[in-house]
């Protein structure tokens, strides 16, 4: 089936590359056109390098070998002033907005004895209040298209605890809330909201970043090995690949997903049945 969000417009956070790239792409595929934004900048305190403008406009030339529309800039998802101003002027210049994917998140592996005010803070700033800036300042296009999709990236470690991760569970808990309220309180309007929640997913951050990060988490769970089946997936691989996590996306963001909403869908590969 070909064309599944043709003449759709989709506003992505976090599009420079990983799981955001992979839904821009996908989506541009079936016929969207993309309002895409990123940081593009150093973020502390996380293992893996940050993204970069070339990342970015890497996303724009994929999406426009497509033959689709694409506006790109660089945003903090914490500062909701400067996600409205790119969500208002990728709308005044593709028309109209169908489809939002809140993607955009930070993850920082620590103990929970070693976790900073700061890694805290960034964390849930991020991976919390920059969804709730995603969708407070792109719903109200939706509302005037009168209906659309919201997707919100969540996680494994949404739906149930995962070691050493306090402040990241925390975020991914808090998004599955924003989704039940907002798909609550949009839905008069033909809105729906559901979020994803994938395994482990082969991008900068689903790799750790480098050997060292790795080397850590390894030696953490030979501190604590009764927790390590808690990592496991059921199926039999390691990590999935950001376009398993993309086709969900597209499913929920589609037509076929018309009467879906506030569901929160697991792309795990049986990781929560541990």
């Amino acid at each position: 089936m070909a064309g599944r969000v043709e003449g759709k417009v989709a506003f992505i956070t976090g599009a420079a590359r990983g799981q955001g790239r992979s839904h821009a792409i996908r989506l541009a595929q079936e016929g969207a056109d993309i309002i895409a934004v990123d940081l593009c900048d150093t973020i502390p305190n996380v293992a893996y390098p940050s993204a970069t403008p070339e990342d970015l406009a890497e996303t724009v030339r994929q999406v426009e070998a497509l033959d689709r529309r694409i506006v790109a800039s660089q945003v903090d998802v914490r500062d909701g002033a400067a996600v409205k101003k790119a969500v208002d002027e990728g709308v005044a210049q593709l028309g109209k907005l169908d489809i939002v994917v809140a993607n955009a998140g930070i993850c920082v592996l620590t103990p929970w004895d070693e976790t900073s005010e700061e890694v805290w803070d960034q964390t849930i700033d991020t991976n919390l209040k920059g969804v709730w800036n995603t969708v407070r300042h792109a719903a109200p296009h939706l509302v005037e298209a009168g209906g659309g999709s919201v997707i919100m990236t969540s996680s494994a470690a949404g739906l149930k605890g995962l070691p050493f991760l306090t402040a990241y569970v925390a975020s991914k808990h808090g998004v599955v809330g924003l989704m039940r309220a907002f798909a609550t309180e949009l839905s008069e309007h033909s809105i729906r909201v559901n979020s994803v929640h994938p395994t482990g997913v082969d991008t900068p951050m689903g790799q750790l970043g480098d050997p060292e990060a790795g080397a850590k988490l390894q030696e953490m769970m030979g501190a604590h090995p009764r927790l390590l089946p808690m990592m496991s997936n059921l199926l039999p691989i390691e990590i999935t690949e950001p376009v398993d996590i993309s086709n969900a996306v597209l499913f929920l963001a589609s037509d076929e997903a018309r009467y879906v909403t506030s569901l929160a869908m697991a792309v795990d590969a049986g990781n929560t049945q541990y």
